[in-house]
C-alpha cells in the first residue's frame, strides 16, 4: 500500500483513538496544529481551483475533518473537566482572546460563534442545496446540449462521453456537497453545545472536587473554554468558507485570486469615483489626512492599472491582425475550404425554430435518433448531419444535400400540420394542396382547428417536425450506399475482427482487398438490403471469394446467404408473399443477351426487346399498385441483377427477389405475369 493511501487510513485510526483514549496534552497540542493547518491547506486549495470538480473530494473530507474536530473536542473536553488542563495551544488562545476579562472574551467568542452558525454554516448549506437543486434539474438540457453538438459535428463521440460523465461527476458533486453542508451545521451546533458543558460543568467540578472558589473557578474554565473553542471554530470557520467558495463558484478560467482581482479591478476609472467620494469625506470630522491618503492609493491604482491595458489591447489588436493575415496565407485554411460534410440539412430563416432549442424545437434530437435507427436497421454508422441555415432559401423551404449534392428539397409551413389523403376525396378538407416529401403522397396543410376533424375523416396528420423527420429517414436510406467509402467500410471491418478475428483475415486483405468488399456491401444497401450481420455475409466472401472478385456476383451470392433477413423483410411476419412472376421465355432472353467480358458482365438487350418487357412490367406494376401493395418481381437468381439493371431506369421503387433469396417454407402467390 501506498504511504499517501496509508496516510489516510491511520488519520482515521487517530480520529478513535481520540474518542475512546485520554491523550496527554503535549499530544493533544500537536492534533489542535494539525488541525488549523489542514483546515488551512483546504481554503488556499478551493481559493485556487477553476472549477468544483477539482476539488471533487471535498464532500468526503468534510466529513473526515468534522469527525477529526469532534474527536479534538472530547479530548479537550476530558482534559478540561479531568484536570483544569488542555495543554499550552489551548491556554495560549484562552489567554489572548480573554485579555484579563473573562467576561469580555467570553462576549468575543460567542460573537466568533454567532458568525460562523448564522452566516457562514447557514449560507454554504444554503448555497449547497440550491446548487444541487438546479444541477440535477439543469442536466436534461446539458444532455440535449451535448446530443445537439454531437449532431451538428462540434464534437466527436468520445468528446460527448467525457462532457456527459462531467455532467453526471457535477450532480454527484453537488449532492454529496448538500448532504456534508449538514456536517458542517451540525459541527457548529455541537461547538455551542460542548462550551456550556465545559463552563457548567467545570464550575461544579472546579469548585466541588478540585476546592477552587468563584472566581477563580470561572476564570480558570472559561479561559480553558474559550481557547477550546477558538482552535476548534476557527479550523471549522475555514472549512465553512471553503465550502462556500467552492460551491457558489461559477463559470471562469482561473482560480479565485485571479477572477477577483481580475475581475473586480477591470475598470480602473471606477477607482477615480471611488477616490474622490472618499477625498470628499475629508470635508467632515472624519481625518482629512486618512481620507487624502486613501484617495490618493485609489486613484494612483487607477492610473496604474489603466495603463497596461491600453498597451494591452494595442498588443492584442495587433497580433489578431496579424494573426488573421497569416491564417488567410496559411496553406491549412485554403485546404479547410475546400472540405465537404457527407450530409447536410440547410434551411430557409422562418424554419429556425424547428432547430431552436429555446423555441420547442426537437429536430436535433430527432436527427440523432434517425441515425441510432439506421444503424440498427441497415448496419452502418450513418455520418454527422451538418445543419445550417441557408439565407438563399425560400423562408420556408429546406434541401439535403449528400456529399455535397441535393438529394431533396421540399418546403413546410410551421403553424400548419399535414393532413395525407391516403387516397381519399382531398376535396373536403379545407387546406393548402401539397405533396408529402417522403412518398409523394397527395396532401393538405391544414390549420390547428381542423385537426381533430381531418383525423375524424380518416387522414393522417403529422406535424412538421415529424414530417421533415420523416423525408430525411428517407432520402438516408435511399442514398445509404453513397454514405458508405473505404473509410466506413474499414471502421465495420475492425469492429467485426474484435469478435471474428480468424474469418476477416480468410476475406481480406485477401483474396478481397476493403475496396472490393465496400463494392459488396454498397451494392446490398443500394437495393435496402442491411449489412449488419456482417459475419454473414463474409462467410459468403470467404467462400466464393477465391473463385471470383466481381462485387456484383459476390453481392448476389450474399443476397442468398441473406434469405432468411430478406423473407423477413418483405413478409413482416406473413406466411404468403404475393409477387410478380417472369415467363420463361422471358428470363432466356436475357439470359441470351448477357454479355461477359474480362471487367465484368452486363446485359446487352436490342431495343424491341427491352421495350417489350418494360411495356409488360408496368403493366403489372400497376395492377399491384392498386391494390396498395409493393410491387416485388421474382426471377431465376441468374437473371436476377441484369433484371434489377434493366428495370432501374424505369421502376428504381420495384423490389427483384430470386427463388434462392426466400425461404422454401414461403407460400409464393402470383399476381401476375411479365412476358413478351
Amino acid at each position: 500500500m501506498r504511504a499517501k493511501d496509508l496516510s489516510v487510513l491511520l488519520f482515521v485510526l487517530v480520529i478513535i483513538v481520540m474518542l475512546i483514549i485520554p491523550l496527554p496534552d503535549f499530544i493533544l497540542s500537536i492534533l489542535i496544529l494539525a488541525n488549523i493547518s489542514i483546515s488551512l491547506v483546504v481554503i488556499l486549495v478551493a481559493m485556487n481551483t477553476s472549477e468544483p470538480l477539482e476539488f471533487s473530494i471535498l464532500p468526503s473530507l468534510l466529513l473526515l475533518l468534522t469527525l477529526f474536530r469532534l474527536g479534538l473536542n472530547v479530548s479537550t473536553t476530558r482534559s478540561i473537566l479531568g484536570t483544569a488542563s488542555a495543554g499550552n495551544v489551548v491556554e495560549t488562545f484562552g489567554t489572548f482572546v480573554i485579555g484579563g476579562n473573562a467576561l469580555v472574551g467570553f462576549v468575543v467568542f460567542v460573537i466568533l460563534i454567532i458568525i460562523q452558525f448564522l452566516v457562514i454554516t447557514k449560507g454554504s448549506e444554503r448555497v449547497s442545496e440550491v446548487g444541487a437543486r438546479f444541477t440535477l434539474d439543469a442536466m436534461p438540457g446539458k444532455q440535449m446540449s451535448i446530443d445537439a453538438d454531437l449532431n451538428a459535428g462540434l464534437i466527436n463521440e468520445q468528446q460527448a462521453k467525457e462532457r456527459r460523465q462531467k455532467i453526471e461527476r457535477e450532480a454527484d458533486f453537488y449532492g454529496a456537497m448538500d448532504g456534508a453542508s449538514k456536517f458542517v451545521k451540525g459541527d457548529a451546533i455541537a461547538g455551542i453545545i460542548i462550551v456550556m458543558i465545559n463552563i457548567i460543568f467545570g464550575l461544579i467540578i472546579g469548585m466541588l472536587q478540585l476546592g477552587m472558589g468563584f472566581d477563580e473557578a470561572i476564570t480558570t474554565y472559561i479561559q480553558l473554554t474559550v481557547g477550546d473553542g477558538l482552535v476548534s471554530q476557527i479550523p471549522a470557520l475555514l472549512i465553512s468558507t471553503a465550502t462556500g467558495i467552492i460551491v457558489t463558484r461559477a463559470a471562469s478560467e482561473g482560480n479565485l485570486s485571479s477572477d477577483v482581482t481580475g475581475q473586480l479591478l477591470q475598470y480602473p476609472k471606477l477607482l477615480y469615483l471611488a477616490g474622490g467620494a472618499i477625498f470628499l469625506f475629508g470635508f467632515t470630522p472624519i481625518d482629512p489626512i486618512l481620507t487624502t491618503t486613501i484617495a490618493a492609493i485609489l486613484i494612483g491604482g487607477g492610473i496604474m492599472l489603466e495603463r497596461p491595458v491600453k498597451e494591452e489591447f494595442v498588443d492584442q489588436t495587433a497580433e489578431e491582425e496579424e494573426q488573421a493575415s497569416e491564417q488567410i496565407k496559411s496553406q491549412e485554411n485554403v485546404v479547410d475550404l475546400i472540405s465537404m460534410d457527407p450530409i447536410e440539412f440547410e434551411f430557409g430563416y422562418a424554419l429556425i425554430p424547428l432547430v431552436d432549442q429555446n423555441q420547442g424545437g426537437d429536430l436535433m434530437d430527432r436527427i440523432v435518433m434517425i441515425r441510432r435507427q439506421l444503424a440498427i436497421e441497415f448496419g452502418i454508422v450513418i455520418p454527422v448531419v451538418r445543419i445550417r441555415d441557408n439565407i438563399q432559401l425560400t423562408p420556408n423551404a429546406y434541401q439535403l444535400k449528400i456529399k455535397g449534392n441535393e438529394v431533396a428539397k421540399g418546403e413546410l409551413m410551421l403553424d400548419h400540420f399535414l393532413a395525407m389523403t391516403g387516397g381519399l376525396d382531398s376535396d373536403d378538407l379545407d387546406g393548402i394542396e401539397t405533396t408529402e416529401p417522403a412518398f409523394g403522397l397527395p396532401a393538405k396543410w391544414i390549420t390547428e382547428d381542423d385537426k381533430d376533424d381531418a383525423e375524424l375523416n380518416g387522414y393522417t396528420v403529422v406535424d412538421p417536425p415529424s414530417v421533415v423527420s420523416t423525408h430525411i429517414t428517407e432520402i438516408i436510406k435511399k442514398h445509404a450506399h453513397l454514405l458508405l467509402g473505404r473509410q466506413e467500410t474499414k471502421q465495420l471491418i475492425d469492429h467485426l475482427k474484435e469478435s471474428y478475428p480468424i474469418l476477416v483475415d480468410e476475406v481480406t486483405p485477401d483474396p478481397l482487398t476493403i475496396g472490393d468488399i465496400q463494392k459488396v456491401l454498397a451494392k446490398l444497401l443500394r437495393e435496402q438490403v442491411s449489412v449488419r450481420n456482417l459475419p454473414v455475409i463474409f462467410e459468403t466472401l470467404a467462400d466464393f471469394g477465391k473463385m471470383t472478385n466481381d462485387p456484383e456476383l459476390l453481392g448476389e451470392y450474399a443476397r442468398q446467404a441473406l434469405s432468411s433477413q430478406i423473407t423477413k423483410q418483405y413478409t413482416n411476419g406473413n406466411p404468403t408473399l404475393r409477387v410478380i412472376t417472369v415467363a420463361g421465355q422471358v428470363e432466356q432472353t436475357i439470359a441470351d443477351h448477357v454479355q461477359q467480358t474480362e471487367h465484368g458482365n452486363y446485359l446487352a438487350l436490342d431495343p424491341d426487346n427491352q421495350q417489350k418487357i418494360i411495356h409488360s412490367v408496368k403493366e403489372r406494376v400497376e395492377q399491384v399498385s392498386l391494390q396498395e401493395e409493393v410491387p416485388i418481381i421474382l426471377c431465376s437468381p441468374t437473371i436476377r441483377m441484369y433484371l434489377k439493371q434493366l428495370l432501374d431506369r424505369f421502376f428504381p421503387h420495384v423490389v427483384v427477389l430470386s427463388y434462392n433469396e426466400l425461404e422454401p417454407n414461403l407460400d409464393v402467390q402470383s399476381a401476375g405475369v411479365v412476358n413478351t
